[in-house]
């Protein structure tokens, strides 16, 4: 298991929940126009296990994110397309990551069988931390979501918004579960909470 990182939200001039809501809204933003396009992308979000062995792998950017500079990235043929995006916070930490792939064979039970290498890396990361890969289909267009070996397929930008906003909640006692959460209550479910 990698090492723990703490708070991803840093103290800045942005209060960290409008932060929060900015980077989801760039993630989905990017994530829906390169899906209208098939351009294929891999957006690893990183919660509290530090990622840095796998930034170390890439183009170091250390960048605010934004919807422009993703579709940058994942532009076919450009030198930081390949390998994953890594965001920490509100920062792009790096492009063109080398991520762990998956060996669990899952994929290759699914009955379309149209998922590759990003998938695969997706995959992989969300079984090796608690990060969030978020993969669009250069095949299909098809955006995707993986968490803790699992994957969700074929999402709109709007329940892909929902879904990243459940996974970066804040928790406490007032928090009520949103729709997705109800659907799926062990994906959501962070160790700290009870």
């Amino acid at each position: 298991r990698i090492g723990r990182a703490g708070t991803v939200w840093p103290v800045t001039a942005k209060p960290a929940d409008l932060a929060l809501e900015e980077t989801i809204r760039a993630v989905v933003t990017a994530s829906a126009r390169l899906s209208a396009r098939q351009h294929g992308a891999l957006i690893i979000m990183q919660r509290l296990d530090n990622l840095e062995e796998y930034i170390q792998t890439g183009v170091q950017l250390n960048a605010e994110i934004t919807p422009e500079l993703l579709l940058q990235i994942f532009y076919p043929n450009t030198p930081l397309h390949d390998g994953g995006v890594i965001v920490v916070g509100p920062k792009i930490a790096a492009a063109a990551c080398v991520m762990p792939l998956s060996a669990s064979g899952i994929l290759n039970r699914t009955p379309e069988r149209q998922m590759g290498l990003r998938h695969r890396a997706a995959l992989g990361t969300s079984e090796v931390s608690d990060a969030i890969a978020i993969v669009v289909s250069e095949e299909t267009g098809a955006i995707s979501i993986a968490h803790a070996g699992r994957m969700l397929r074929r999402l709109d930008p709007e329940r892909l918004e929902n879904i990243l906003t459940a996974f970066f909640r804040p928790s406490g006692r007032d928090y009520k579960p949103n729709f997705f959460e109800q659907l799926f209550p062990g994906l959501f479910r962070r160790k700290d909470d009870k």
